[in-house]
């Protein structure tokens, strides 16, 4: 999900946060992405008028993924275009993309605040389902509350508005983060007492409850996961307090030893990457409403110190500390309010949810392709640098 630090953005932020929804702060799409949103809505368009009288099979839905670089976005957008083709689904973003990204199918640059730029976008692309991952993550956020109140609550109200408006399915997702310290700790059901003591948390809360309402009042399709930490070998870590366990391997490989920030017992619900996206598609792609909108998805339940043991069966003489209990890191305190498991058994039961990675497949994956990222990174750096041979050992 998107991490926002810039200088820009905090400050179109602040501005925004005194700004009516519809006057946010413009970022218009580039000439080739609007020429190409044009172009396909014309071919489209003189597609069916030539073929009114014959039956035609149905199109595939046009989708738009909002915060496509972060990790989750950047994964679920791959998938989405393999089932869908790469023209219907529509990537966005507040950067810009990398050249290999932005070859493999449209994207368009846009900030969430921005109602009516948003509102464009769903319009010229004929847009029939949002995946909203603008976000700020938990640590990010407690550090820059103005902000991520900004982004995280303003942009899920515009996205929720063109749902209404234009009659989308929309996902957003939701987070362990959400629940809070009076939250059942272990096996934590999806319908619990919720209260959160974060932004993070309290935004994503936000996110869940006016979804409902959307739901209820308008009948907007909106669904919603509640992610646990997640795991990647493929995108650094994006601010969240879970990313201990993606930051630890990189070290593990790298140093054969990582400080962690979170204490040694801290027992956190995770899932690998390539079972959250399953999942998330799954959802989406459920053909008719569910039950209920907010589900919880989980795969398994890992302190620090388990995960080291398991990396220590790969790399033996890894070792690991924490931080000084005194003074602890205030990621703790956020990883202290929030559950130890949860209870995923009604999207089990209501869409088929179910995780094909557990700790030993998990840990041997992500091993393995870091090791792969440092060998790479070896062979490409020039023999007699001294300072590339560094960069790549830090």
């Amino acid at each position: 999900m998107l991490k926002l630090t810039t200088t820009s953005m905090l400050t179109s932020s602040t501005r925004i946060l005194r700004q009516p929804l519809a006057r946010a702060t413009t970022i218009a799409l580039s000439r080739y992405n609007a020429a190409t949103a044009t172009r396909l809505f014309s071919i489209s368009s003189s597609a069916n008028v030539a073929n009114t009288n014959t039956p035609t099979a149905p199109r595939h839905p046009r989708v738009l993924v909002t915060g496509s670089l972060g990790q989750l976005g950047s994964g679920l957008v791959k998938e989405l275009r393999q089932m869908y083709g790469n023209e219907n689904v529509v990537a966005s973003d507040i950067r810009k993309p990398s050249d290999e990204f932005a070859a493999n199918g449209p994207f368009v640059c846009a900030d969430v605040l921005n109602y009516s730029l948003l509102d464009r976008i769903v319009a010229d692309w004929r847009i029939d389902w949002i995946v909203h991952y603008s976000a700020l993550l938990s640590a990010v956020a407690e550090k820059n509350p103005a902000l991520a109140l900004s982004v995280n609550m303003t942009g899920v109200q515009n996205v929720l508005e063109l749902a209404k408006i234009h009659r989308l399915r929309i996902f957003v997702p939701s987070t362990i983060g959400a629940f809070g310290p009076s939250t059942p700790k272990y096996n934590t059901p999806d319908l619990t007492i919720m209260r959160p003591n974060t932004i993070y948390g309290i935004t994503k809360l936000h996110t869940e409850l006016l979804g409902e309402y959307y739901r209820e009042k308008f009948g907007v399709d909106f669904r919603s996961a509640r992610y646990p930490g997640v795991l990647s070998a493929d995108v650094p870590p994006g601010g969240g307090t879970t990313d201990y366990a993606v930051d630890i391997f990189h070290h593990a490989i790298r140093h054969g030893h990582y400080t962690c920030f979170l204490s040694k017992d801290t027992r956190l619900p995770m899932m690998y990457l390539d079972d959250c996206i399953r999942g998330t598609i799954d959802l989406l792609t459920y053909p008719t409403m569910l039950p209920q909108s907010v589900y919880n998805i989980t795969a398994v339940s890992f302190t620090p110190e388990e995960l080291a043991n398991e990396i220590r069966k790969h790399l033996p003489h890894f070792t690991m500390s924490y931080s000084d209990p005194a003074r602890p890191d205030f990621r703790q305190a956020i990883a202290d309010s929030w559950p130890a498991s949860l209870d995923d058994s009604m999207a089990r039961k209501d869409f088929g949810w179910k995780e094909e990675y557990g700790l030993e497949r998990m840990v041997k994956l992500m091993l393995d392709k870091i090791q792969a990222q440092v060998d790479a990174e070896k062979k490409s750096a020039p023999i007699d640098s001294p300072s590339t041979t560094a960069a790549v050992a830090a």
